[in-house]
């Protein structure tokens, strides 16, 4: 494995985003919803340099298809609370291909929150197929598969306190 982002750079760019998603709301609420599995680790660093009234939440996701084909994304895991006229920030670990967030998105602009963004540690471009806008991107990266702080391959490596990419 090749290091691609160290611990040290991870920590610091989760702090900044606090700050940023502190400044973005001022003092309103906000429901930070985390996309398990993967965003835990960055969810859990991330809402601790929030400095706002925060309620935490939880989805889990999946998508039904054949083989390696995706298919169609349900909910296995959803919130428990409504988020009408709330601001809700959805915490995901990487955007890739955007057919999660897409789903997300559109399933919970349905439920009428009062605003709805994204931050993602990683904004991965290299396999995108649904325009989907990071509103507080961690890294922004071209191409590899990466492992690590939360991110996986086969349910091995989310330990990791910094991003990998799997080599041969």
């Amino acid at each position: 494995m090749k290091v691609v982002i160290s611990p040290e750079e991870i920590q610091e760019r989760v702090a900044t985003l606090g700050h940023e998603i502190t400044e973005r709301y001022k003092g309103e609420p906000v429901v930070v919803v985390c996309v398990l599995k993967g965003g835990f680790l960055f969810f859990a660093d991330l809402v601790r340099h929030i400095d706002l009234d925060l309620e935490l939440e939880f989805v889990r996701l999946a998508s039904y298809g054949r083989g390696t084909e995706s298919g169609e994304l349900v909910f296995t895991k959803d919130m428990e609370i409504s988020i009408k006229d709330r601001n809700v920030l959805i915490v995901e670990d990487i955007v890739d291909t955007g057919q999660s967030m897409d789903f997300l998105m559109r399933t919970l602009e349905e439920r009428k929150p009062r605003s709805l963004a994204i931050a993602a540690l990683v904004d991965k471009y290299e396999r995108r197929e649904v325009d989907v806008k990071v509103d507080f991107p961690g890294f922004h990266l071209d191409k590899g598969y990466i492992v690590g702080y939360g991110m996986d391959f086969a349910e091995r490596y989310r330990e990791l306190d910094g991003i990998y990419e799997l080599v041969e």
